[in-house]
């Protein structure tokens, strides 16, 4: 069994991103891009898939670990029984050339044998690398990969099913350096790295980094966590930031709700980019900003809820049979058919963020408005339309609550420019007529007169937690007591005693649906599939409850908002980070980890209670 996921922590370069565990192993790793086949896939199946560990010879877990402050500088250290201590410090400097991982074992006491095993396995632990030794390096070769070890100082090596290990004795103050660098296999020997050098710039840049944030308020060791990690799911070649830097850990242990998020998805558009403006990383938000007109540039007809690091439009989607999941939780999955689905959504969002990029004064960019007038001309054509929603239900199409506030949210913000810059071309009053049909629909259709909600889609009793950001996209003021009451039905139908929230309901199958292809695909053991034609059950969505305590805030019940944000942040991890989702039973934290959306949440959220224009 693998470990929770909760005991992981990340390490990255700015293009991808490795998670070790409190074991010390590095369960895995994809190489040389976030979205490249693993060479460490234990984390989906076992450690024959492909891992790393350095630890002392027996030992289990560490006894303690923690990033240096401010930076993805990883140090895990264990207490020996006969009086020893060792550190093991792990980090991936941002690269010049080529990736490298990089793992410094020091002695703190007395004098401490540990054992490195390296099992290398290419392409989802499914290809053993050819072991052999040059220059002073081992290397393992297998069709376009290559990976280069370096020992320092050189110490005996044996391999044995192919399988690398390393016995080292390391006593108090001295130091043990394990280099490893991935290359194309054709080129030529990788450039020999300064480890001290590069551990001195790795702290110094990030403490850079961190030192530029400008929130303030309490638990600002959280939010800047948080927007750390953040940093480190961003590609830095392309401004892209991925979801997060896994696929398939199972929103249900055992279960078929296992998805690659290694990609970037236009959903999460808006609120990244506010929070990273309201943090101070203008070249961050700058940078997101551009990558987002960059992937959306084309026909609006075509635009797609996701793209690649630096764009890419096909992201086919297939099963890795050979890697049995985490815990079981099969099947694993690389790529994501989603990207064909229909979010009317994403035209919001996209449109959101441009203006919000251009209220925030970040540089113009000519093609930004021609972009927003196209999407803006296929929403009037196609707002009406049924779609797949936020959450990319796999089941039939619906008209989904949430995506007409968002249609509405994008003919509000092309109004709004065109009133305060009367230069823009447009007709302001064509946009205007086409806010005002939309929010007379979505008040008569999707809302329940005799509960006091909105609903999760037209004609319909199911509940949504996106329709908390109702009041955060202006579509109706805080205190209507249509939002009041939408608030406290969530909190009602679809909240646990804590307060955390489900997205939506998966219990309850919907009366007009069937399972769809891809519920009928994944398994039909389970019987009727709910709204998101998926069998199965998924925790508390950890960015849902994050809009709850928004909602609550700008509802005037600030002290439950500031309550329900302390129980948030119980749930990160011993080094600050969040996955997708938690299981309030069992305790432990559910789906692809960490998960750059209840970051944003986290640090969000900590801005509108906290940061210098909360009201309360």
């Amino acid at each position: 069994m693998r470990r929770p996921i909760e005991d992981y922590a990340l390490i990255g370069d700015h293009q991808t991103a490795a998670l070790v565990s409190r074991t010390g192993s590095v369960d895995w790793l994809c190489l040389p891009r976030f979205d490249s086949g693993a060479c460490f896939a234990a984390l989906l199946g076992d450690d024959e898939h492909g891992h790393w560990r350095i630890a002392p010879t027996d030992a289990d877990v560490c006894t303690r670990r923690a990033y240096r402050e401010d930076t993805l500088v990883l140090d895990t250290e264990w207490d020996t029984p006969d009086g020893g201590s060792v550190r093991v410090t792990d980090f991936m400097p941002q690269r010049d050339h080529a990736p490298d991982l990089i793992r410094v074992v020091e002695g703190l006491r007395g004098a401490v044998t540990l054992r490195s095993t390296l099992r290398l396995r290419f392409d989802y632990g499914s290809v053993v690398p050819w072991m052999r030794r040059a220059d002073g390096h081992h290397v393992a070769v297998a069709g376009p990969d290559s990976v280069w070890l370096r020992i320092e100082p050189e110490v005996p090596c044996e391999g044995r099913d192919f399988t690398t290990y390393t016995d080292i004795t390391v006593a108090a103050g001295e130091r043990v350096t394990f280099v490893l660098t991935w290359h194309p296999s054709h080129e030529t020997c990788p450039r020999l790295l300064d480890v001290d050098q590069a551990l001195r710039e790795s702290v110094e840049d990030w403490r850079a980094w961190a030192a530029h944030c400008r929130y303030e308020g309490p638990h600002r060791d959280a939010v800047v966590r948080s927007l750390i990690t953040l940093k480190a799911l961003t590609y830095a070649p392309t401004g892209g930031i991925v979801a997060a830097p896994t696929t398939s850990l199972p929103e249900e242990i055992g279960g078929v709700r296992n998805w690659d998020y290694r990609y970037c998805w236009l959903r999460d558009s808006t609120l990244t980019l506010g929070a990273l403006l309201a943090a101070g990383y203008l070249e961050e938000a700058e940078a997101w900003r551009d990558w987002l007109l960059r992937a959306a540039a084309g026909n609006p007809d075509d635009l797609q809820i996701m793209y690649g690091l630096a764009g890419e439009r096909r992201l086919p989607e297939y099963e890795v049979e050979w890697l049995p999941g985490y815990e079981g939780s099969a099947p694993v999955r690389i790529g994501n058919k989603a990207v064909h689905q229909r979010q009317l959504d994403v035209y919001g969002e996209v449109v959101e963020s441009l203006s919000l990029a251009r209220r925030s004064g970040l540089a113009t960019r000519a093609h930004g408005w021609r972009l927003q007038l196209a999407l803006m001309e296929f929403l009037r054509e196609n707002w009406h339309r049924e779609d797949e929603g936020l959450w990319e239900v796999r089941g039939p199409r619906r008209h989904f609550v949430h995506s007409k506030v968002l249609a509405w949210a994008a003919a509000d913000r092309t109004v709004r420019a065109l009133e305060e810059d009367p230069d823009l071309p447009g007709d302001a009053e064509c946009w205007r007529e086409l806010r005002d049909a939309i929010h007379t629909e979505v008040c008569e259709r999707g809302y329940d007169a005799e509960r006091n909600t909105f609903t999760q889609s037209y004609d319909s009793r199911e509940l949504d937690a996106a329709l908390l950001l109702i009041p955060r996209v202006g579509f109706l003021p805080p205190e209507d007591a249509r939002v009041v009451g939408t608030i406290d039905a969530i909190r009602k139908e679809l909240g646990t005693e804590e307060g955390f929230l489900r997205r939506y309901s998966t219990a309850e199958p919907a009366a007009d649906t069937a399972a769809g292809a891809v519920g009928e695909a994944v398994g039909d053991a389970a019987g009727e599939a709910a709204v998101d034609g998926l069998p199965g059950d998924e925790g508390v969505f950890v960015v849902c409850s994050f809009w709850l305590a928004d909602a609550l805030h700008m509802t005037g019940r600030t002290r439950e908002a500031e309550e329900l944000f302390e129980r948030m942040l119980a749930l990160c991890n011993d080094v600050g980070l969040l996955s997708e989702e938690y299981d309030p039973v069992a305790g432990r934290q559910l789906g692809n980890f960490p998960q750059a959306f209840s970051h944003v949440g986290l640090a969000g959220t900590a801005f509108t209670l906290f940061g210098p224009d909360a009201t309360g």
